[in-house]
């Protein structure tokens, strides 16, 4: 059972102030969404050979700026009720596990994309979801004894990791675990670039 670690753990302010918990989580995924230039990662991600049911990339943008607010009004409902609950130390303690898992979490689920995009290490990535999956499981579960409305928050990014553990693992499988070769300069001065088409291939 995971303890509360106070070094692993976002600052209280993170979690009791509702501003500061839901923007963080969106704050720090937008930034590095554009750090990622999102003109590139969608070419990227179009190049690359994808299992079946991929989404279109204008979906990404919307869908994890609604999960990000999600979770972090969850992470603020979770500890505003058990902290304020101090004559159940159980949930207190659940409380302060639930805050280290958050934040192990959060590091886990913003280096993902630099991962996969930047560095083109889909191996190191899939590992990198599926523990982030498991963990926010684990997360939905205890902040879920702590407060139902916080664990239903998060039902719905846990949901959508599953499906990113799908994307990634079968992005990497299909694409033989190596993403480099994946696009190739075309005009005189290479200046362009054509990227792989997958139904062409």
């Amino acid at each position: 059972m995971t303890t509360h670690i106070p070094l692993l753990t976002l600052p209280a302010v993170f979690f009791s102030q509702p501003a500061a918990a839901i923007l963080l989580p969106v704050a720090i995924g937008t930034a590095i969404g554009f750090s990622m230039r999102p003109k590139e990662t969608q070419k990227t991600y179009l190049a690359l050979r994808q299992p079946p049911l991929r989404p279109p990339p204008w979906i990404f943008g919307p869908m994890w700026t609604l999960l990000y607010g999600l979770m972090g009004y969850a992470a603020h409902r979770a500890w505003t009720t058990g902290m304020g609950n101090s004559l159940n130390p159980s949930k207190v303690m659940l409380t302060k596990q639930g805050a280290t898992l958050y934040t192990i979490q959060l590091v886990l689920n913003f280096i993902w994309m630099p991962l996969f995009f930047r560095f083109q290490r889909p191996i190191e990535a899939t590992v990198d979801i599926v523990a982030l999956t498991g963990i926010t499981g684990y997360l939905t579960y205890v902040w879920g004894q702590v407060d139902e409305v916080s664990g239903w928050c998060l039902a719905p990014y846990l949901a959508w990791l599953s499906f990113a553990t799908y994307l990634s693992a079968g992005a990497g499988y299909l694409n033989g675990w190596d993403f480099s070769g994946k696009e190739r300069p075309i005009g005189a001065k290479g200046g362009d670039t054509k990227y792989v088409d997958e139904k062409a291939e």
